[in-house]
């Protein structure tokens, strides 16, 4: 079986022991083994980007242009290949996996324009005869923690922008889903860009994640992932004096009052609580939806979901794949029996199933989940579920509906179905998310504007588009006497 190394300073580095990548359509599918380091490895890895910065960081922008534009370029030519790969790793469709992996590349493109596009001010000073210019400027070396459900994209769109800035990297790629990372570094490492300059380290996050947060060398980390260890990583940031940007986690609502469009409402609504087996995180998890409308959404729902396949990854027809680990199933049928405890009714769907993936394989399947009657203070509608699990509140009208929607601790994304220009335009301005979806669902955004949320779900900078230098530039200013 093949032993996939660490890239560090420009070579394949074994690692002090390796782990299996599993299929969760199949947990007979090894897909490879892969590094597991440790603390040294970082340190190396380190001290490889910090010597590559001085002349990464002054390098022409042609340079940095036309690698970029070299990575985006062959992620696009081999986005059906590498797409299999990443369904067959995470448990994404092949479709949304593929689409997945031609994003990475068009990230990758738009940064390698940005190169191009680095801009200034130049002013006059207040004092005469002097001039003042503003610029931005590279951090230095980088740390990227990324996430296992999407294992392309969000390290393609923490790579990109800081290559393209001037940085050096170190990546963590999250440990249940290698083998996109390790595809995407191994085509950065032939890209032409220098020795030391991108650096990948998999393994254990409390050992590698922890290792690169701690490290002196390390300006900047960028981290996505749960609350509690994006917290902590704030917390250590802050006394070390790093730059620290963090995509955590939500609680996203979905409104649907009783001037929408049913049918549409009920789409947009399956798409963002289930596909992508409901682990997004700009996916709908509370679906409050006013009184009248109530009944016939909920029962066309009911029916929506129940020509929803679920298969293998991998086959033909399949709309959700399975589960990404046995840790996350576990937690996913959990916050089912405690909804149901504190008074929520199961309408549909919420058990395992042993084996759907049309071979006899077993995988971590699951039947997405519908609760009803549930009420804003459920847990179910308090804590981030990250599964195929939804819950359905009724209220009133439009204003209960919108003071539901926001009490909550978290404010990535929020969206509304209506008819009413008034309601949604009213919704926009005040539903206190970082993005807001009107007749659509609420995950599925673009590569090119800025992603992040309030409150509790991000933290520092946006993420993407030309935002993405707020984080990983440094703005510098420069007084001249004439």
């Amino acid at each position: 079986m093949t032993t996939h190394n660490n890239l560090i300073n420009g070579s394949w580095t074994p690692g002090k022991t390796t782990s299996p990548n599993t299929n969760p359509s199949d947990l007979s599918d090894v897909i490879g083994q892969y590094a597991q380091g440790d603390a040294s490895d970082v340190d190396a890895a380190v001290a490889a980007a910090t010597a590559a910065f001085p002349a990464w960081s002054v390098s022409g922008i042609q340079a940095r242009h036309d690698a970029l534009d070299k990575i985006g370029h062959e992620i696009l030519a081999r986005k059906e290949e590498l797409g299999d790969l990443l369904a067959r790793e995470e448990g994404k469709t092949r479709p949304e996996a593929i689409g997945e992996v031609a994003r990475a590349g068009q990230i990758f493109k738009f940064f390698a324009g940005e190169c191009l596009r680095l801009a200034g001010e130049s002013l006059p000073s207040v004092r005469p005869g002097i001039g003042v210019e503003i610029t931005r400027e590279p951090i230095g070396v980088v740390g990227l923690i990324t996430p296992w459900n999407f294992p392309i994209a969000i390290p393609a769109w923490k790579i990109a922008p800081a290559l393209a800035f001037g940085n050096c990297v170190v990546i963590k790629p999250a440990d249940l889903v290698p083998g996109s990372a390790w595809a995407l570094a191994d085509i950065i490492h032939r890209s032409g860009i220098p020795a030391g300059v991108f650096n990948l380290v998999m393994g254990r996050g409390r050992i590698i994640g922890d290792a690169l947060v701690q490290h002196p060398d390390v300006a900047a980390i960028s981290f996505t992932g749960s609350v509690g260890v994006g917290r902590g990583i704030a917390e250590a940031c802050v006394k070390s004096g790093k730059k620290v940007q963090l995509e955590m986690g939500g609680k996203n609502p979905q409104v649907v009052l009783d001037d929408a469009d049913l049918a549409q409402a009920v789409e947009l609504s399956a798409q963002s609580c289930f596909y992508s087996t409901g682990q997004r995180c700009t996916a709908s998890s509370r679906l409050i939806v006013t009184d009248k409308i109530y009944p016939a959404f909920v029962q066309a729902l009911q029916e929506r979901m129940a020509r929803i396949k679920v298969g293998d990854a991998r086959a033909a027809g399949t709309d959700i794949g399975p589960v990404v680990s046995q840790a996350q199933l576990e937690q996913d049928l959990s916050y089912v029996e405690i909804a149901k405890a504190e008074g929520a009714v199961l309408a549909a769907g919420g058990s395992r199933i042993a084996c759907h993936t049309g071979s006899g394989n077993e995988g971590f399947f699951m039947q997405p989940a519908l609760l009803v009657d549930s009420t804003p203070q459920m847990r179910i509608n308090r804590e981030e579920v990250f599964g195929p699990v939804a819950s359905v509140i009724r209220v009133q009208n439009y204003e209960e509906a919108l003071a539901v929607a926001n009490d909550t601790a978290f404010g990535l994304s929020a969206g509304i179905a209506t008819t009413s220009l008034k309601y949604a335009s009213h919704f926009k301005r005040h539903a206190q998310a970082g993005m807001v979806m009107v007749n659509l669902p609420t995950a599925g955004v673009d590569y090119h504007v800025p992603f992040g949320g309030r409150k509790g779900s991000s933290y520092g900078p946006r993420e993407q588009g030309r935002y993405a230098q707020e984080f990983y530039t440094t703005v510098k200013t420069a007084y001249t006497l004439a």
